[in-house]
């Protein structure tokens, strides 16, 4: 969908993308899951790998404190390395979960098979990947795993410019691979 001036399209929303320490444990499923990134034109804005120490976890996930799947959620994303990814889209948000599919791997297997999650995930645990599920989330998501980011300052000034450019589908802006 383009906006009323040539050349302009709608303004590019960003999204939270963590592949979880399952497949980051198998390089041939980190490579499935960053091709479907690139193959369904998401720009990559930042990415890294880290490695979460459980205080991490727990703080990530306090939301969910006191519920049944808590302590294994914390001690599986403390597992292992991750990466994790600031994706940009037009309709970045909707458009990763889609891709995503269910959560829970039984049901994403029957009702979203070509899924990341119901092609490539184990349990609902270890299902792969991750994804905000708003732009709330995503703003606060993206604070958390990539605190130098000013998600205003991209908006201001790195969003205007990408928009206007015609991006091939293996775009990687702002590329930063590091250990955190």
């Amino acid at each position: 969908m383009s906006a009323s001036w040539p050349g302009l399209r709608r303004a590019l929303q960003l999204t939270l993308a963590v592949v979880k320490p399952d497949a980051v444990a198998h390089p041939l499923v980190l490579e499935a899951v960053h091709e479907t990134i690139l193959s369904h034109k998401f720009l990559i804005v930042r990415t890294k790998d880290l490695l979460w120490s459980k205080e991490d976890s727990q703080r990530f996930y306090q939301e969910h404190s006191g519920r049944f799947f808590y302590q294994r959620l914390v001690e599986f994303m403390s597992s292992g390395p991750m990466r994790v990814y600031i994706l940009a889209h037009e309709e970045a948000i909707t458009r990763w979960r889609s891709l995503m599919g269910p959560t829970k791997v039984y049901r994403a297997r029957h009702m979203a098979p070509d899924s990341i999650r119901g092609t490539l995930g184990l349990t609902d645990t270890r299902n792969t990947v991750h994804g905000s599920d708003s732009a709330a989330s995503a703003s606060k998501e993206i604070a958390f795993f990539f605190p130098d980011f000013s998600e205003e300052e991209w908006y201001q000034h790195e969003e205007p410019q990408l928009r206007r450019e015609t991006v091939g589908a293996h775009a990687v802006i702002g590329c930063h691979l590091q250990d955190g």
